[in-house]
């Protein structure tokens, strides 16, 4: 157990140094996300017209929250024809935010520990002697873990394409790193259960 949970916490830090590395020092953590042209105009119309914080999508549909199967079935369609004419996204929306740059490092590197330690453990259970067997399957598991929402955002939102790759190869990378630490740590066939009569 103590080398599964060295194997989580070591390559949860290789994680985030490697997502440190692509936000920070490569161009990754930037493709694809633009600036607003006059931003000054648009927020201060936001400041009235979205007093709420929330998530926003539009076009929206108009729909009561009673709306029947048709009637949603008959606003997806009208939606459709909206975002072939004219403009269409989602928006998360903050009318005033207490962001601390601080508390969101410390919170992104727990995300990334929890994610190995998840894998390390899933990795136990498996009985994998080899170093790249067990690199292999953390890598695996970030595959996982880099399509799941990437994708889905891409191909429902329309994300663009260029960030959609880019977000999805940091995440991937991110578990190659961290599989390599954890492959070193994590003792060989730490899943196999012990041969009959063994230890007897």
């Amino acid at each position: 157990m103590g080398r599964k949970l060295l194997a989580g916490i070591l390559g949860g830090v290789a994680f985030w140094i490697w997502a440190f590395v692509a936000h920070m020092l490569l161009p990754l953590g930037e493709t694809g996300v633009r600036e607003i042209p006059n931003e000054q105009a648009l927020l201060a119309a936001m400041k009235t017209s979205h007093p709420e914080r929330g998530l926003y999508m539009f076009p929206g549909t108009g729909l009561p929250a009673d709306a029947s199967r048709a009637q949603k079935g008959e606003a997806m369609k009208e939606s459709s024809q909206k975002m072939a004419t004219g403009p269409s996204g989602i928006l998360m929306y903050h009318p005033t935010r207490d962001f601390s740059f601080g508390r969101s490092v410390l919170i992104e590197l727990g995300t990334n520990i929890l994610q190995l330690l998840l894998a390390v453990f899933l990795l136990g259970q498996a009985s994998l002697t080899s170093f790249g067997g067990r690199w292999w399957f953390i890598t695996t598991a970030g595959i996982l873990a880099a399509i799941s929402t990437n994708v889905s955002y891409w191909n429902w939102y329309g994300f663009p394409t260029n960030y959609t790759l880019a977000y999805t190869f940091t995440i991937l990378m991110g578990f190659v790193f961290a599989g390599l630490v954890a492959a070193a740590i994590v003792k060989p066939g730490a899943g196999m259960p012990l041969a009959r009569g063994a230890g007897a």
